[in-house]
């Protein structure tokens, strides 16, 4: 099989497939049909014969999801699609911490698995990936255009190429305990970073439950870095690809963290995995998290009483902006070394034409990158079909795609940016800050350091501009 399918031939092929098995049609039904239309119970998934005639087998490296609902229902989707269109289907699920070892591992071997899943930034793999550009193309003639934020984090305005397919996103939010924060005066969760530091801070000193924002070279501590970053005023790079980082607003933000870690936080939190902030809020050991709602989600079946103390705020404002990262970002890979790319590209169009399944079965986690594909979203938001106590918990999602950025924001998620995420950069940043090891222009001059010797190297490959 083609290691490369050309976009002239995606196309070419799925023009054939609208002629022989009714395309147009059957993209009505994906996007009007009966899942589409379904705001109670699970949506009624669809299928839509490929655009190509496909064999062989499938083999598919993902994460485990932090809702273990949607692996289920995931597992048992991919399997039926392979049987109606001839296609053996393998999925492996790891450890999200292992994916980007593993996929890197695969690269430089040169052999592995036909698609890969990471939930952040891959683009620093666009030399050993095929271009998606023709699957997003697909995607929009279908279903109308992407979402910005997704674009933005797998589109290279440089080479003109999507580097990976982004059919989905999870904001992130701000976790709070309500019951503590009213004991502080501030029912409704803190707003602002100001009230975060004070109100954390109030809280450790009255209960000795603290604050858990991660300061670990781990993947949450990099999605806080940033938020902190944008809503002080500074950011890696700017919208044309200029490194900016070392600025006087960057160490201001790098002081807040050292005085937010200093009055309303412990050592733990230099030592995080992904997992650790759940664990923690689920535990009664945290005031305040910046998550997915995966840990609500994980307390409402272990512990009942937390979960409905769990309530959630948007980007918290600072002195510039109120901006958080997004939580995940799908980033669908399919290797050079890929020995079934039709196959690939094709599972991730089902896959996607799916998304009302997608939303519902990862209990809300998972927001579509094409928001026409789930118009009952909003409904699942202010009414939520699991039993949320109030049901409308999740509301404030509705807005998610106003206070969230992606990975490189105010720029895109470039293949420098990819590899400044990978080496945790900015969280070692601000951890060495708060540790006293440095001081915050201190941090902030050495990462500018690394973040130009990173950018310089992705400028003489031309995959960055700037």
């Amino acid at each position: 099989m083609a290691d490369r399918l050309s976009r002239r031939g995606f196309l070419t092929s799925t023009a054939l497939a609208a002629g022989a098995y009714g395309l147009t049609a059957g993209c009505a039904s994906e996007t009007s049909g009966p899942a589409a239309r379904n705001t109670g119970g699970a949506p009624k998934e669809v299928f839509s014969s490929p655009g190509r005639k496909l064999s062989g087998s499938l083999s598919v490296l993902m994460w485990s999801h932090f809702v273990p609902r949607h692996d289920k229902w995931f597992d048992k989707f991919a399997a039926d699609w392979g049987k109606k269109v001839g296609v053996d289907v393998r999925i492996d699920h790891i450890n999200t911490v292992d994916v980007p070892r593993r996929a890197a591992s695969e690269i430089q071997a040169g052999r592995g698995h036909d698609l890969i899943q990471h939930i952040a930034p891959f683009s620093q793999y666009e030399p050993s990936v095929l271009d998606m550009t023709d699957v997003v193309q697909e995607a929009n003639r279908r279903w109308g255009q992407q979402l910005e934020l997704c674009r933005k984090s797998s589109f290279n305005p440089n080479t003109e190429r999507f580097y990976c397919y982004c059919p989905g996103w999870s904001p992130d939010p701000g976790n709070y305990r309500k019951s503590m924060w009213q004991k502080v005066g501030m029912p409704n969760g803190p707003g602002s970073w100001d009230e975060l530091l004070r109100g954390a801070s109030e809280i450790k000193r009255t209960t000795g439950v603290p604050c858990g924002l991660g300061l670990s070279p781990e993947t949450d501590s990099n999605m806080v870095a940033r938020a902190l970053l944008w809503s002080f005023g500074a950011s890696e790079q700017d919208a044309n690809e200029r490194v900016t980082l070392n600025s006087d607003e960057a160490v201001a933000a790098v002081d807040f963290m050292t005085r937010l870690w200093k009055g309303a936080e412990t050592e733990e939190v230099f030592s995080w995995v992904p997992a650790s902030n759940n664990q923690q809020m689920i535990a009664g050991k945290s005031s305040y998290i910046v998550n997915s709602i995966s840990a609500w989600r994980t307390a409402a079946g272990t512990n009942p009483t937390i979960a409905d103390d769990i309530f959630f705020v948007p980007a918290l404002r600072g002195p510039r902006a109120a901006l958080a990262a997004q939580h995940v970002i799908q980033q669908w890979i399919v290797p050079k070394h890929a020995g079934n790319p039709d196959a690939a590209k094709e599972f991730l169009l089902h896959y996607t034409a799916n998304f009302p399944s997608v939303t519902y079965h990862s209990e809300l986690y998972d927001l579509p990158a094409w928001p026409s594909l789930v118009p009952q979203a909003n409904d699942w938001l202010d009414k939520d079909p699991y039993g949320a106590n109030p049901p409308n918990k999740l509301s404030l999602l509705k807005t998610a795609t106003s206070w969230s950025a992606n990975i490189g924001y105010p720029g895109p998620s470039n293949p420098a940016i990819g590899e400044i995420f990978s080496t945790n950069v900015l969280p070692t940043m601000f951890g060495r800050a708060a540790r006293g090891q440095v001081s915050a222009k201190q941090a902030v001059e050495e990462a500018e350091g690394q973040i130009n010797r990173i950018f310089r190297n992705w400028r003489n490959r031309r995959l960055v501009g700037g």
